[in-house]
Order: structure tokens, then C-alpha cells, then sequence
């Protein structure tokens, strides 16, 4: 039987105190409107619709390459009012899927369950929380059916007593969705058309109604408040650790990891605190990342030891090199085996050669170095003329002294040497000494005062 997914994602969010629509804000570096998405692709559903409303442009340029049927819903006036503005464009067969658009942490496996169990009925998720005030609680009667849904403004004491409650995810036959749609009122204290009164609907005409449970609760907790978001952030954070030290990964502090994209990590890898990874990252066997690290898109090879406060972005980190600690990797940054990066060094758009060292306050940039190079403290290549950038090249075994510039385009040759304080602007053959610095002169006090 073929799906549809409609994810409403029209509400302003106005308890987020924010300009941004409520689903475009991020947990673990992704909008929250994208992880429904991501779970809607998973299911292969027919077609998917996703009512927009509040910073409609905003939502649609962010996921304009995304497969989806945008629809708009100018007022917001209830959950079922947007699921209406779907109508003239849904297929009379199928299942109808309803998700949210500030509900991201909900997983295929559930909704694939509630599709499989609702076919020709109502499916319904549902929840059994210690604490359920502010949500819609599941009516049954004595043998346990689903009667209907109350919202928590209009419901009794006795009903505020109930536990489960209702997620709002559920599953309706096409047919029967356009046939109940029209029928909602909006007699309720929020004076708005609720989706969940098709239960009742369901109920009258002896349609059954089934329910399905998540695996956990924080699956299908919505976003409405900053705090909220926060703390959901916190949970899948720490479900991410717990994957890791599962396949064999060490955490100095599990609250204190965070994964925003997707990490592929090898086992007796070891992480100290507050490291961040962005973005596609492999990490393989051995690595040792320290403190307060930033790694994103990028590879770390085996053996590699991060240190302290290092941020690498968009770079490639041979086996067994040393980075940092205060180093910064930018894009375009190739290291190749035992390759020695150290602290307060910046390195873009560069290849640096097995074995060799650029150890002391460094820029290189546009550049590559050949094999154990040893690159001086303080050493940097002036690649940019203000309309261009330059290369400069380094052979194998060369070494530049302290507070030396390259000003490229340059060739410093196999083994040549560079004078520290030099400013080599032209090329240095193989095995040569270059020293390209003024002249030092001395000039006596009495000297200097008659001047």
C-alpha cells in the first residue's frame, strides 16, 4: 500500500523568542525540519508534503533541494486546518502519515511499526509519561479501545489523571481523511480545528483505532522552548556516546562529546573533553584527540594525536602525525605520514611530507613540502600579491631558519637551507644556502646622538 507523508512545519514557534522558524532551528547541526525529512526518506513514501507557513521562503530555500511538496498554510488555525491544505492535492488511495516538523528525533523503525499495524484502521503513536500535563490524553473505555483524544485544555480532572498521551503522530486511510476533514469544528478553548478529533470520528463509524509506542519517549518529544531543544540535544548526544564506548571508543566525558553530521570512528580511539565533530569525519584506529577540539570534514589516520585546543577543518591527517597543540588545519590541508604540526601553526591549501616539521608559529599556505622538511619558528609563505594566490614549493630535507618569508611563486630546492630572518624571493637550488637579509650595522651612542 502506497504512503504519504504530509509534516506540518507552519507554526511560528513563538515560546523560542527567535526571528527563526521553530523548525529551522538546529539540533546537532542540523535544522529540525531536516531530520523529519530524513526519516521520511527512509520510509520511500509515495509523496511528501510539508505545510509551511511562518518564514515560508526562509524554510523552502533551506531544503530547496529536497524531493517535497510544499504547501502553504497562510493562517495557522490547528493541526487539522493544515492537514485541509493538503487536501486538493493527495491521492484518494493509500495511507496518509501525519509528522511534525518540530518532533526530530523520531526514528523510521517506529513509523515503519505504525504503518505495518494501522493498514485499513487509524493508526495512532502513542506515549505513557510520568508528567503528561500540556498534552492530549488517549480516552478508552473498559476494555481498553481507543474512544478519543481530549486535549489537555479541555479535558476533566479525571481525564488529566490519564497518563498516555497522544504524540500527534498517526496513520489514516486516504480515503476516509478527506471524508472526516470537513467534518471538524473548532468548538474547543483554543477555538482551532484539532486533527486528533478524527479518533472520535474513527470511533463513531466503528473504524478501528490501533496504537503503537516508540522505543523511547524522547523520540517523539517536540521542540517548543529553547530549553527544550537543549535538552533533547543532550539526549541524543549522549545516545551517540554511548554507540561509540560501545564499539570500543573512550570517552574521558560523555556529556561532554558532540556529534553534528556523521562520524565513522574506528575502535581504541580515545577522546578527552568537549570535542566537537562536524560534518563527515573519519577517525581511524589508535587516534588520541585532547581537549576542546573542533574536527570537521575531515580524516584523521591511525596513530594521529590531536592536542590540545586544535581546530582541523576540511583536511586529511596522515598516520601517525602530531597536531598541535593551538594548531589550525584549513581547508585543503594534506598530512602525510608522521608529519609534525605544532602549536600556534596554521596550515592551509598545503601538502606537507612524511616526516617533516613545521613546529613553531607558522603560517603555510599554497604550499608543498617534500619529505622531513624542517620548517622554522615563526617561518611563513607570503602567497597571496592582493589579486592572487602563489604556490611554493619545498624540496625533500630542506630547512628554513626562524622568521624566514617565502615570498611565492618560489622553489626552495632538495636539502637547500634558508638563513633565519630571510626574505627569499627567488629560486634556492638544491643543497644551496640562501641568506637574503640586510646587513647588520652598529652605530656607537656618540654616534647615534650626533645623528
Amino acid at each position: 500500500m502506497s504512503v504519504r507523508i504530509l509534516i506540518l512545519a507552519a507554526g511560528q514557534g513563538t515560546r523560542m523568542r527567535s526571528r527563526l522558524p521553530k523548525v529551522m532551528h538546529h539540533l546537532a547541526g542540523k535544522p529540525l525540519l531536516g531530520w523529519v525529512l530524513d526519516a521520511a526518506e527512509a520510509l520511500q513514501a509515495a509523496q511528501t508534503f510539508v505545510v509551511h507557513g511562518h518564514g515560508a521562503e526562509q524554510v523552502r530555500a533551506a531544503f530547496s533541494e529536497r524531493q517535497v511538496s510544499w504547501v502553504l498554510q497562510a493562517e495557522q488555525r490547528g493541526t487539522g486546518h493544515a492537514v485541509q491544505q493538503v487536501m486538493p492535492q493527495l491521492e484518494d488511495e493509500g495511507q496518509v502519515l501525519v509528522l511534525y516538523g518540530d518532533v526530530p528525533l523520531i526514528q523510521p523503525t517506529t513509523l515503519q511499526r505504525l504503518l505495518e499495524s494501522s493498514r485499513d484502521r487509524v493508526g495512532l503513536l502513542t506515549v505513557e509519561l510520568a508528567d503528561p500535563s500540556g498534552y492530549g490524553r488517549i480516552v478508552r473505555d473498559d476494555a481498553g479501545r481507543v474512544q478519543r483524544i481530549v486535549e489537555h485544555k479541555d479535558a476533566s480532572a479525571a481525564e488529566r489523571d490519564l497518563r498516555e498521551i497522544n504524540t500527534g503522530i498517526l496513520c489514516v486511510p486516504a480515503q476516509r481523511l478527506k471524508k472526516w476533514l470537513p467534518q471538524l469544528r473548532s468548538n474547543n478553548a483554543q477555538s482551532e480545528y484539532y486533527l486528533t478529533d478524527l479518533i472520535a470520528m474513527a470511533v463513531a463509524e466503528g473504524i478501528g483505532v490501533v496504537t503503537s509506542q516508540p522505543d523511547h519517549p524522547d523520540e517523539v518529544a517536540g521542540v517548543n522552548t529553547r530549553a527544550q531543544l537543549a535538552e533533547l540535544e543532550r539526549y541524543y548526544q549522549l545516545q551517540q556516546a554511548r554507540l561509540l564506548m560501545d564499539a570500543g571508543v573512550s570517552l574521558a566525558d560523555p556529556a561532554r562529546f558532540d556529534v553534528r553530521g556523521r562520524a565513522r570512528i574506528a575502535a581504541d580511539v580515545s577522546f578527552d573533553v568537549n570535542l566537537v565533530l562536524e560534518g563527515e569525519v573519519e577517525i581511524e584506529t589508535g587516534v588520541h584527540i585532547e581537549a576542546n577540539c573542533l574536527i570537521r570534514n575531515s580524516r584523521i589516520g591511525a596513530g594521529a594525536h590531536i592536542l590540545a585546543n586544535t581546530l582541523v577543518e576540511d583536511a586529511i591527517v596522515g598516520a601517525g602525525c602530531s597536531v598541535g597543540p593551538f594548531a589550525r588545519l584549513r581547508p585543503g590541508t594534506v598530512l602525510a605520514e608522521g608529519a609534525k604540526i605544532g602549536n600556534f601553526v596554521e596550515i592551509k591549501k598545503s601538502h606537507i611530507g612524511a616526516g617533516s616539521k613545521v613546529n613553531h608559529l607558522s603560517y603555510i599556505g599554497d604550499a608543498e613540502l617534500g619529505e622531513k622538511v624542517n620548517v622554522g619558528a615563526g617561518t611563513i609563505t607570503a602567497n597571496y600579491d592582493g589579486k592572487h594566490k602563489h604556490k611554493t614549493r619545498i624540496g625533500d630535507h630542506a630547512s628554513t631558519g626562524a622568521n624566514s618569508v617565502m615570498v611565492a611563486p618560489v622553489e626552495i630546492g632538495a636539502g637547500a637551507y634558508i638563513g633565519a630572518g630571510s626574505v627569499i624571493t627567488k629560486e634556492v637550488p638544491t643543497g644551496n644556502l640562501a641568506v637574503a637579509r640586510g646587513r647588520q650595522t652598529n652605530i656607537p651612542r656618540d654616534k647615534q646622538e650626533q645623528d
